[in-house]
Order: C-alpha cells, then sequence, then structure tokens
C-alpha cells in the first residue's frame, strides 16, 4: 500500500480529516470547505471536488471540480472544471471548462470553453 504525503490547510492550519474524505485507492478528495490550500506535490492522477476560494499545487494528470476564485499550479493532462476568477499555471494538454474572469498561462495543446473576459498566454496549438 503506498502512503501519500500531502497537506490540507485552512487560514495556516491542518484541516481536521473530518471535513474531508481523501480516497487511498482511487486518489479522489472531497469537501465542501472553502479557502483551502491543498498541497498534494508531486502525487499525480488525482480528483479534487471543493469549494470555493481553494488553492492547488499538485502533479499530472488531475481533474478539479471547485467553486470560484481558486489558484492552480498544476503538471500537465489536467481537467478543470470551476467557477469564474481562477488563475491557472499549468503544464500541457490541458481542458479548461470555466465561468469569466480567468487568467491562463499554460503549455501547449490546451481546450479553453470559458465566460467573457479571459486572458490567455500559451504555448502552441
Amino acid at each position: 500500500m503506498s502512503i501519500y504525503n500531502f497537506s490540507v490547510t485552512k487560514n495556516g492550519k491542518e484541516l481536521s480529516s473530518h471535513l474531508y474524505s481523501w480516497n487511498i485507492n482511487t486518489k479522489i478528495f472531497s469537501t465542501n470547505e472553502d479557502n483551502l490550500v491543498l498541497d498534494f506535490r508531486g502525487i499525480n492522477n488525482c480528483t479534487f471536488t471543493t469549494g470555493s476560494g481553494c488553492t492547488f499545487i499538485t502533479g499530472n494528470n488531475c481533474t478539479f471540480t471547485t467553486g470560484s476564485g481558486c489558484i492552480f499550479d498544476t503538471g500537465n493532462n489536467c481537467t478543470f472544471t470551476t467557477g469564474s476568477g481562477c488563475t491557472f499555471i499549468t503544464g500541457n494538454n490541458c481542458t479548461f471548462t470555466t465561468g469569466s474572469g480567468c487568467i491562463f498561462d499554460t503549455g501547449n495543446n490546451c481546450t479553453f470553453t470559458t465566460g467573457s473576459g479571459c486572458t490567455f498566454i500559451t504555448g502552441n496549438n
């Protein structure tokens, strides 16, 4: 059995494990909490469902379903379905479905479906 080291904090304090679920076998993290910092650095193939205002630090091949105002610093091949006002700094081959007012700084081969007022700085394709 693999052990994954990650941290979930809110207001600088570790979030009680009673407020989220983490399935070690499927790598699915789920919570209704807002304003979290989720540091899953180096853990790939995760799925996240959270409230709004969260910051994510992850590895590759992750999927995110979140509220508004989130910040993502991820690896490659990620999929995002979010509310508005999010910032994305990602690697390649990402898919985005978002609300308005988002900022994207990405690698290559990304697909975007967004609302209005978005800024894109991307690689090729």
